[in-house]
């Protein structure tokens, strides 16, 4: 005679993850609805669990995933996601389903806020390069432009594994505080630097529609997840040339410098801020420069000479 199955939350999600495992994925959902009706019967009576509920709507969804019912998969990670947002699982598994059912864009985004979780998560970078080549065949070049905007993870929750009750709490929390100590400081993971990369071109698509204010917005977020890319500086600061902002110009100029002492663009930029702000010295030095870079560069020449009349 088969034991008692034990009515307990933790007995019904036991009993699922077995389940599961054993291949039976109608009967693990089964048991991880009995576990989620046990579980909001007790929060009703007494202090909620969202942890708990959380994973129990992302088991359940994998189930659903397993036996190819997307749409049941996706509310099942929307909920597991609106009670504890930020968790690699349910992005994932969510993601996948929206792949099946050619809703590329919106895996796009759970594939792309898995990166900034974790940036060396095998199944979120494959989904990505998926995902681009699918977007880009049938939205055209200009994709990025297309699909919805990526949420921020915040610093928190990056490089956070899924949540297990088991978890020593105060060692959690001693991670979490390491993390957000050295988050400004720390090497860009690889989803950072695709993020900022995805960020950047945006920015770029935006300078070419003369929308130069947005354009500064997508470099800064681009910058805020990678900020050693050198052409970002220099794309960021000819916004600020052409907004007449030509002190951070000039900041932007030096720092794609420091990144990078070839950057022809950020040499051309900061000696047409420094002009603008009557530094003709600072701006021959910057042209002089260049042209000892790239002798025969026109705009430069031409530049030099204007600099060389102001100073006469």
């Amino acid at each position: 005679m088969a034991p008692k199955l034990s009515d307990s939350v933790e007995g019904l999600r036991a009993a699922g993850n077995q389940s599961f495992r054993n291949g039976q994925f109608a009967e693990a959902a089964a048991l991880y609805s009995r576990a989620l009706r046990a579980l909001q019967a007790l929060q009703a009576q007494a202090s909620s669990n969202p942890e708990e509920e959380s994973v129990l709507y992302s088991n359940r969804a994998a189930c659903h995933l397993k036996d190819g019912n997307c749409t049941d998969c996706i509310k099942d990670c929307t909920s597991a996601l609106d009670l504890v947002p930020f968790v690699v699982k349910p992005l994932l598994r969510r993601a996948s389903a929206y792949e099946a059912l050619e809703k590329y864009p919106l895996a796009y985004v759970d594939y792309m806020t898995v990166l900034q979780i974790d940036g060396s998560v095998t199944a979120a970078l494959e989904g990505i390069n998926r995902m681009t080549r699918a977007l880009r065949d049938s939205l055209g070049p200009e994709w990025r432009l297309k699909v919805p905007s990526v949420p921020l993870v915040p610093v928190s929750a990056q490089k956070r594994w899924d949540y297990m009750p088991s978890e020593n709490h105060k060692e959690t929390a001693k991670i979490k505080s390491r993390e957000t100590t050295t988050a400004k400081n720390r090497v860009p993971s690889a989803g950072d630097v695709e993020r900022a990369r995805v960020l950047k071109e945006e920015g770029n698509e935006l300078v070419k529609k003369g929308n130069h204010k947005k354009a500064i917005e997508k470099y800064s977020e681009s910058l805020s997840f990678s900020n050693l890319e050198s052409a970002t500086y220099s794309n960021r600061a000819l916004c600020y040339l052409v907004l007449k902002q030509y002190k951070e110009a000039v900041k932007d100029c030096t720092e794609a410098l420091r990144l990078n002492a070839k950057n022809v663009k950020a040499f051309y930029r900061r000696a047409q801020a420094h002009k603008a702000l009557k530094d003709y010295k600072s701006s021959l030095a910057d042209i002089s420069s260049l042209l000892q870079i790239e002798p025969k560069n026109g705009p430069a020449q031409k530049l030099r000479q204007e600099i060389n009349q102001n100073l006469n």
